[in-house]
């Protein structure tokens, strides 16, 4: 199913929109256009630095790892289903050559075997229904996990620098490429990252 294959791209694109508006929250997607290259002076500028969240989402490594869980996760769905498929597909394909064959005695014998096709079938959509929920609810996890990573770090960044705003790329028409820290944002993140257990 085309869902189970865009799983991480779906979190991908969740997970950064998610950050964007945690970052960008209430500055109106224009006040890059008062920042100042310098941390922020007497004269009471406001001081505005950017990051580039496709950038940020491409090269750090809980970013990157959830990412490849999440393809982990399309693939095993991918896989089962092809798996409960096949089985589905041979036993209706068993019963009509039994069927072709004049290989059922009874009635009751051939109701029987469709009552079993039937409740495969049903069987499978529950699982697969059941395997869906359980990856989105992985999915929202790790956005979770991803945005307050991100989120407390850039709050830290930013007091510590003595910025006033960051925001993401995105949000802006233009942006100076010297207001951008994404480097930094990067490089400090995947510093103070502990790499956890794959699932």
């Amino acid at each position: 199913m085309k869902l189970y294959r865009h799983l991480a791209k779906f979190a991908f694109a969740a997970a950064a929109m998610v950050l964007a508006a945690s970052c960008s929250n209430g500055n109106g997607g224009s006040s890059a256009i008062s920042a100042s290259p310098a941390d922020t002076s007497s004269s009471g500028q406001m001081t505005v630095r950017y990051i580039d969240g496709d950038s940020l989402m491409a090269n750090y490594v809980l970013a990157k790892e959830i990412n490849e869980a999440m393809l982990r996760r399309s693939n095993q769905l991918d896989s089962e289903q092809q798996k409960r498929g096949a089985e589905i597909t041979r036993f209706g394909n068993e019963i009509q050559n039994k069927y072709q064959n004049n290989g059922y005695l009874t009635q009751e014998s051939f109701n029987a075997d469709q009552a079993k096709l039937q409740q495969m079938q049903i069987d499978a959509q529950n699982y697969m229904a059941k395997l869906q929920r359980d990856a989105q609810n992985e999915m929202q996890q790790y956005n979770m996990q991803l945005n307050d990573s991100v989120e407390n770090f850039i709050n830290a960044y930013a007091k510590q620098k003595g910025y006033d705003m960051i925001v993401y790329k995105a949000s802006g028409v233009y942006m100076d490429a010297k207001y951008d820290v994404t480097r930094e944002v990067v490089d400090g993140l995947n510093k103070r990252y502990t790499k956890v257990e794959k699932k």
